[in-house]
């Protein structure tokens, strides 16, 4: 009988498929005192990559600056048997440069507001890109979960 992480661990294709099924995104860095800082926010895929943008002075941008350690998560399902989940521990890539932000901004927007073209929210991307750092998170350590393999529900 297989382990049951073996049993539940989802291939390359299953991760990405949840990874871009997903809106949110659950980030986590370390404060300086060590504790976690976790929010969620918006991201996109761009280069095989998760990206997302967010304020210059935000806390989770002081703590990248100090320590690029960071974790990610998407998770789906409302049951114990239906849950789902992707966590990534990486080294964040942080980009100041304002047109490079730009376009970040432009892709997480673009992914998020579907029903606007690029043209309506390349504007207010540009905007964005005055007061805001891009990070990009990279595959690197990377552990699925499918419960739905369990129960032999779903795949």
């Amino acid at each position: 009988m297989p382990k049951r992480r073996d049993q539940i661990r989802m291939s390359e294709d299953e991760i990405w498929q949840l990874i871009e099924d997903q809106k949110s995104l659950q980030v986590a860095t370390l404060n300086k005192d060590g504790s976690p800082h976790l929010t969620t926010l918006w991201f996109a895929i761009v280069d095989r990559a998760l990206v997302f943008e967010t304020y210059t002075k935000s806390q989770k941008i002081r703590n990248l600056e100090r320590d690029p350690r960071i974790a990610v998560l998407v998770e789906a399902g409302e049951t114990y048997d239906q849950l789902r989940g992707v966590t990534i521990n990486a080294k964040a890539e942080l980009v100041t440069e304002r047109d490079a932000v730009h376009k970040l901004a432009l892709e997480v927007m673009a992914r998020n507001q579907p029903e606007l073209t690029r043209d309506q929210l390349d504007g207010v991307a540009k905007q964005m890109a005055a007061k805001r750092t891009g990070v990009v998170v990279r595959l690197e350590k990377v552990v699925s979960w499918d419960h739905r393999k369990l129960s032999g529900g779903g795949m």
